[in-house]
């Protein structure tokens, strides 16, 4: 065989690359043979299963897994265990003198048409306010519910509740116990616009803590509660009235056992304390509500003065909001 029956070299055409001398291959992720290879780290090797073991390797192990009920997937800024909800605010009614009237009832025959026409347009703007008042607090509830932004900004300052919270107490204070910037506008309208905010801003705070479901279901039962409520006082001649002294024990019961319960619940959490303590501030802020109803209407021993509407609403809309709040906390205690 004479030597050009042998194939060309690759060093000639058509196999020698065109252009220039030949490039070697891109390296596919190994070293060359004779550089030293990566090994193990040295001891103590790391406890941590997403470490990488070899340099350049990626974190090993799988994401963390969410536990049952957590609202944010893996890498979200609000993942991991939430802190239980806040505690309802509670301070126990109280009645400061001037408020209430005694006397015959006002829709007895003793009393003529046009003292029943003011009662009636006191009622009214009492109910006017009222309804400004769960328009903004079911505003607030709404958006801390479904915007989910908005959920993890207030779960990562919580101090803004404490701040709320220290507004609604000074706001009731000077509502309740001073007779003055009560009865005095603007003054009585801007401190209750404060107290609506802050008390608002604090159900709004407690009800991102929860699902949409209890939420809806807190306010359902709320709703319900305080039409029946409501009907009931109109139409029963039982007088809630007349034990002022009952409601006031009630209110300091509800006042220290908040406290107690607070105390051992940021210990420990134990879940059927928490839902004890909710079950007695909506039974306790019910028979509330049918006794301010009662004052509001006037139609039994004692009334609250026509002067006094400022302190009708917020009495009122404290209740349902208080009524609302241990609700959640009810239900909400029952599902963790």
């Amino acid at each position: 065989m004479s030597r050009s029956d042998y194939p060309p070299a690759y060093d000639s055409p058509p196999y020698a690359p065109q252009g220039g001398p030949h490039q070697p291959p891109p390296a596919y992720g190994f070293p060359a043979y004779g550089v030293p290879q990566p090994g193990p780290p040295s001891a103590p090797y790391p406890n941590d299963s997403n470490t990488p073991l070899f340099p350049g390797q990626p974190g090993g192990g799988y994401p963390p897994a969410a536990y049952s009920g957590q609202p944010y997937p893996y890498g979200h800024p609000g993942a991991g265990y939430p802190a239980p909800p806040p505690m309802p605010p509670v301070i126990p009614p109280t009645l400061p003198s001037g408020v209430l009237t005694s006397g015959d009832e006002f829709a007895a025959s003793g009393r003529n048409w046009s003292d029943l026409g003011i009662r009636h347009a006191f009622i009214r703007k009492v109910y006017m306010v009222l309804a400004a008042q769960l328009l903004v607090t079911a505003g607030f509830v709404a958006v801390f519910t479904f915007v989910e932004p908005v959920k993890v900004f207030i779960k990562q300052n919580q101090a803004l509740y404490w701040v709320s919270y220290a507004v609604y107490i000074v706001t009731h204070l000077v509502l309740v116990c001073c007779q003055g910037p009560r009865r005095k506008f603007p003054c009585n309208i801007i401190l209750l616009s404060l107290f609506t905010l802050a008390l608002s801003y604090m159900a709004g705070s407690i009800s991102s803590y929860h699902d949409t479901k209890s939420v809806f279901l807190a306010v359902g039962i709320t709703a319900v509660v305080c039409i029946a409520v409501t009907i009931f006082c109109f139409q029963t001649k039982v007088d809630f009235t007349k034990c002022q002294g009952l409601f006031c024990v009630l209110g300091m019961v509800m006042f220290v056992t908040g406290i107690i319960t607070v105390i051992v619940l940021s210990f420990k959490y134990i879940p059927w304390l928490h839902m004890l303590y909710a079950a007695m501030g909506a039974i306790v802020f019910t028979l509330f509500l049918a006794y301010h109803t009662q004052l509001l209407i006037g139609n039994r021993k004692h009334s609250i003065s026509e002067e006094e509407y400022v302190f009708a609403a917020l009495s009122i809309y404290v209740d349902i909001i208080q009524i609302f709040l241990f609700l959640l906390q009810l239900i909400g205690a029952s599902n963790r």
